[in-house]
């Protein structure tokens, strides 16, 4: 198993959110959170003393089977995507262990 996590535009969200729901992957988890990628533009802008220039981003997070790492990352990639520059990144790691809470097992 992989988890992906990537890191995109907030006004791409709800694009890379619809392609990965059409194409059957449901269970993502998206955090709001603040980031360094290229603003879109100045009311993407905000100021931070301490990190300089900040705009809102997304982290979506999802858990799949190994063969479905080049799927997932693809739509990410295409569907999250805002003109030529580098528009955010997908980071893919291992899953050692996948535990449920709850059922039967506990």
């Amino acid at each position: 198993m992989k988890q992906i996590t990537a890191f995109i535009h907030h006004v791409r969200s709800a694009d890379v959110i619809d392609a990965l729901r059409d194409a059957g992957y449901k269970n993502l988890s998206l955090l709001d959170i603040k980031g360094t990628l290229k603003p879109l533009g100045e009311q993407e802008l905000a100021y931070s003393a301490e990190a300089g220039v900040v705009i809102s981003e997304v982290q979506l997070s999802l858990v799949c089977d190994d063969n479905q790492v080049d799927e997932v990352t693809t739509i990410i990639r295409k569907t999250g995507k805002i003109g030529p520059n580098i528009s955010g990144w997908v980071y893919v790691t291992p899953v050692e262990q996948a535990l449920p809470i709850g059922g039967k097992e506990n």
